[in-house]
């Protein structure tokens, strides 16, 4: 919880204050600034959750009309961890037989789940799309700045972020997203891809990392829709060489950090 410390003046006229800036809306070049930092340390923050190892979890389920789970799903289970000499590897230690049938995971999907739901927009990237400021939201106890994020064109063989994205208004992060991906699909084809929501949570008290995906939606294809579901959990990180093991609301070992904040409530 966050709060001013206001001397000498009466709670009423504290929580005016309070009330009044949390309307002001920050002006155009507040805004650009404000783009900048969040850039800046989402790109600190990308080369940061490098150095972490975790595991991710994936499950697609496929609905029926009324929403009931079918006997189609498809799962797979990672480690993204460091062989002996240091390098990033990704070894699945859980890839039962595919059941899905009337329709496939494609490179898109994979993408997806590897790279595009766990959206980091970094300063490098940051000229690849445009983003426009939608406002201030509380999303439970934290208070955001709303964007919009959408690529302002297409490159082959490339994934792309399309939707939403909540930034912390103190550490400048993002803790949320909401949106699609795009690209890489050829258009002869018949690709869809449901929209999902990625929520993050404060791992070392200093960088927000992305936990939980979900996705519950209709894809339209040319002859028919499909229901599904769709969940990816980012679990048990830990620290590259740290025998330190950080999973979700675990205490971290250096005090003299500050508290996390309280992390975004998954639906």
């Amino acid at each position: 919880m966050r709060f001013l410390a206001l001397t000498a003046i009466s709670t009423f006229a504290a929580c005016a204050l309070l009330a009044a800036d949390a309307a002001k809306e920050p002006s155009q070049s507040q805004i650009d600034e404000i783009i900048q930092k969040f850039a800046a340390n989402e790109s600190a923050f990308a080369q940061a959750r490098e150095s972490f190892t975790y595991k991710q979890s994936a499950k697609l389920q496929l609905l029926d009309e009324a929403g009931n789970p079918t006997n189609e799903k498809w799962e797979e289970v990672t480690d993204i961890t460091f062989t002996s000499d240091g390098k990033r590897s990704e070894h699945v230690i859980h890839s039962p037989v595919s059941t899905l049938e009337k329709i496939q995971m494609d490179p898109g999907d994979l993408e997806d789940i590897r790279h595009t739901q766990p959206f980091v927009l970094t300063t490098a990237e940051l000229p690849n799309y445009w983003v426009r400021y939608l406002g201030r939201q509380q999303v439970d106890e934290i208070t955001t700045y709303v964007f919009a994020v959408k690529p302002k064109k297409i490159e082959p063989n490339k994934r792309y972020f399309s939707g939403e994205v909540w930034v912390d208004d103190r550490d400048l992060q993002i803790v949320k997203s909401y949106g699609r991906g795009l690209g890489q699909q050829k258009h002869s084809e018949d690709h869809q891809y449901p929209k999902f929501e990625t929520y993050r949570e404060q791992i070392d008290a200093k960088y927000w990392f992305p936990t939980y995906t979900i996705a519950n939606d209709t894809l339209h294809f040319k002859d028919f829709d499909q229901r599904l579901k769709m969940t990816v959990k980012y679990e048990e990180y830990k620290q590259f060489k740290s025998d330190v093991k950080i999973t979700y609301g675990d205490a971290v070992d250096d005090k003299d950090k500050k508290p996390p904040t309280p992390p975004v409530k998954k639906p």
